[in-house]
């Protein structure tokens, strides 16, 4: 049995699988860990030197893995390591079209949960205001966020297109993400307590939040679904929604009892009456 040690990062679960390829190990023969201070199996090994003798695989398989890594179950890489053996060592090039094999299935039930994780980060991530550049005078915003795996790399490139012209760190307990306008960095995580307090872009959240809640809308439960308790400490507006749901029943009742606005007259327009006039007459014809 062989022990190897990597970071938990897919980059370099690939290269240590690269190499065990190259030398023909087995998976049973390997026991995978992400905690960094133990010994890494090949240290004194290139994995580069065996790519050649390397098998392979198609870009679907490396999208898969590449999700599946950020999952947190200690698993996750010897299970990429038994399908990537089975595609390429055991002969079952078609592994992944098979969704009813248990190695398939566990593997896309983590890219499942990523992904989903992935979608929580790009709704619930509110950056805030921390200070200026004086040398760029670029103004720079920091913000907090918890998610459930690794999904920091997989999620950012979202940050940085919609955020492109802003200088912004997104600090999480695992890793943190930072964009300077045309590059985007990693650095370890950090605690909760290095976030800077809040500042006035909490009050434009919440203002923003109140202003489109809709009261006649109102499902608690599909709410509380979509953005789970756990992330109300880390918004802004999260203070407003008891309020909110506790007002909606009266403001709703007033939308109701509220006068109709009067319906605009309809304009006059000359193809619009040519289209009336050509209906009427096919009506009429009908008839």
């Amino acid at each position: 049995m062989r022990g190897v040690v990597i970071q938990p990062r897919f980059e370099a679960w690939r290269d240590a699988a690269r190499l065990l390829l190259a030398n023909g190990v087995p998976p049973q023969e390997v026991l995978w860990s992400d905690d960094e201070t133990e010994t890494p199996l090949f240290a004194s090994e290139s994995p580069a030197e065996a790519s050649a003798g390397a098998p392979k695989v198609s870009a679907v398989f490396l999208d898969t893995a590449r999700s599946a890594a950020a999952h947190t179950d200690p698993r996750r890489w010897a299970l990429l390591y038994q399908i990537l053996w089975r595609i390429t060592r055991g002969g079952e090039k078609h592994l992944l079209m098979m969704p009813t094999d248990p190695d398939v299935r566990q593997v896309m039930l983590w890219c499942k949960a990523v992904g989903r994780d992935i979608h929580k980060m790009h709704a619930f991530v509110r950056f805030r205001l921390v200070g200026t550049d004086e040398e760029s005078g670029r103004e720079r915003f920091v913000a907090w966020y918890e998610p459930e795996h690794r999904i920091v790399r997989l999620a950012c490139g979202f940050f940085a297109k919609r955020f492109a012209n802003m200088d912004w760190s997104i600090l999480t307990p695992s890793e943190c993400a930072h964009w300077d306008g045309g590059h985007l960095g990693f650095t370890p995580g950090l605690p909760r307590d290095a976030v800077p307090a809040g500042d006035a872009l909490d009050d434009l959240w919440r203002a923003y939040y109140r202003s489109i809640f809709n009261p006649a809308r109102l499902k608690v439960n599909a709410m509380r679904s979509e953005m789970p308790l756990k992330f109300w400490k880390n918004l802004p507006e999260a203070r407003l929604i008891p309020g909110l749901i506790a007002d909606s029943r009266a403001r709703t009742r007033a939308m109701l009892d509220a006068e109709g606005l009067p319906a605009k007259p309809e304009p006059k327009n000359a193809y619009l009456q040519s289209l009336h006039e050509k209906n009427n007459s096919t009506t009429d014809e009908t008839a």
